[in-house]
């Protein structure tokens, strides 16, 4: 009878802590719809601001609206970690033609844009065309094919992919390491079809890298509307590219990572991070990639401290510089953690647009997953339902060799879209829908609000 008795008030215990768990996160969900802030700070940070690369004024003028935004708040403490980042710029000339071998044929424009940290031409270059629908094939061509040319990699997204990740991490390699194959063999320059899957005029940008023992050349990418005109004029015969970009690296300069806290009310030394990253590419706004990433973190520790949520670890929300283009923010914050000691016990990221939730990853030891996969029945009424084993983010990454075993945690919005946008013109504020932006807000205080109660 007694053992009856005590089993039936752990469930009446556990019945009661999941309905006050039920009822704050309605309450989150309240305040972010209903009152919310993202849309609006969104605004300001892709309209007032705008793009937002390392090394820019406009990244510094976004260090300084964010800081001063944390401080509006009230927070328990909001700072500015200093760190050193890259300076590339794209220039005022960016330009590529192409014409046919045949007679009387014209010289056709193409939409394009350089890719980040890409030397320039040094004026119009000019030179035949040569395409690969790999990067394989580049690799496995012989030198005398592609000596003295302009390779093309013309390797499209995966669109039988369901998830469009897997589709553009299929594909990154033509541009991350497209410059360094093609110039093995030869070749004046690269161009490579935009890692987007709408064909469209909009050419997508993205970081690429050198390598020391090989040549530099230069690397752009081309809209994918374009890449398909560049392949049929190739099928029918030759082909000649004028290419002229004036892009070029300076000296690395000082930039800040910004961060506002909600100290533990149980554990202050203990710290979950949570945040994006404030730089974008130098085309469009940065609104999905990352603006709404920032902006996520930066309402869901608002709400926490609005409702009176207080925090049992303090919860950290950090807008990280220099993701698109070295992540030295997210190096330079692990290496400072641990410098000051601090006791990192989790860690969460939203760097994939601001479309609507649908859950959370984990890059983390299983016991976290079991965890997370709790919260499950809280908060499939809300559309979550993904808790499964992930990616965490480019940001937090670093934490991983820091802090052995620290779980990471990626947030996972509805990916269809994302694509459309990523590194392009069209990631401006008019791409984000409130509605969505504000869900995802929510998603993240709710999720992390039952983190900390739980871990």
């Amino acid at each position: 009878m007694k053992y009856t008795l005590f089993v039936f008030l752990i469930y009446c215990f556990f019945v009661q802590v999941n309905a006050q768990d039920s009822t704050l996160i309605r309450r989150i969900y309240d305040e972010a719809l209903l009152r919310g802030h993202a849309y609006e700070n969104l605004r300001q940070l892709c309209k007032d601001i705008g793009p937002r690369l390392s090394g820019s004024s406009q990244a510094q003028m976004a260090v300084d609206w964010s800081y001063e935004k944390m401080q509006s708040y009230a927070f328990d403490v909001v700072q500015k970690q200093a760190i050193k980042v890259p300076h590339w710029e794209r220039g005022t000339t960016e330009s590529a033609w192409f014409k046919e071998s045949t007679n009387n044929a014209k010289l056709q424009k193409l939409q394009l844009l350089a890719l980040g940290g890409s030397i320039g031409t040094n004026g119009l270059l000019e030179a035949e065309v040569i395409e690969f629908k790999s990067l394989s094939d580049l690799q496995n061509a012989k030198r005398q094919s592609v000596e003295g040319k302009i390779v093309f990699l013309n390797k499209p997204m995966d669109a039988a992919q369901i998830q469009t990740f897997k589709a553009y991490g299929a594909c990154y390699a033509i541009r991350g390491n497209g410059a360094v194959e093609a110039s093995k063999l030869g070749a004046k320059a690269v161009v490579i079809r935009s890692l987007g899957l709408p064909i469209d005029k909009h050419p997508h940008t993205g970081s690429m890298h050198y390598q020391n023992d090989v040549p530099k050349i230069p690397a752009a990418a081309i809209s994918t509307q374009d890449a398909d005109a560049l392949s049929k004029a190739l099928s029918s015969g030759k082909v000649r590219l004028f290419l002229e970009l004036d892009c070029r690296d300076f000296t690395d300069v000082d930039s800040y990572n910004v961060m506002a806290e909600l100290k533990g009310s149980i554990y202050p030394e203990q710290i979950i991070t949570i945040g994006g990253h404030l730089d974008s590419w130098d085309t469009g706004e940065g609104a999905h990639d990352d603006g709404a990433g920032v902006i996520h973190c930066l309402e869901a520790l608002r709400i926490l401290k609005e409702l009176g949520l207080k925090p049992t670890h303090t919860i950290r929300v950090v807008f990280f510089m220099n993701e698109e283009n070295g992540n030295q923010g997210g190096k330079q914050y692990a290496e400072w953690c641990l410098a000051n000691g601090e006791q990192q016990i989790a860690a969460l990221e939203s760097d994939r647009g601001g479309f609507a939730p649908r859950g959370f990853g984990l890059d983390g030891p299983d016991q976290f997953l079991d965890l997370i996969q709790r919260f499950e029945p809280t908060l499939r009424p809300y559309d979550l339902h993904i808790f499964e084993k992930g990616y965490g983010g480019v940001d937090i990454g670093p934490l991983k060799e820091k802090y052995p075993g620290i779980p990471l945690f990626g947030f996972i919005p509805d990916s269809q879209r994302y694509f459309d946008f990523h590194h392009a013109p069209s990631d401006v504020f008019e791409a984000v829908n409130k509605r969505e932006l504000e869900l995802g807000a929510a998603a993240i205080a709710s999720f992390v609000y039952l983190l900390d109660l739980k871990l």
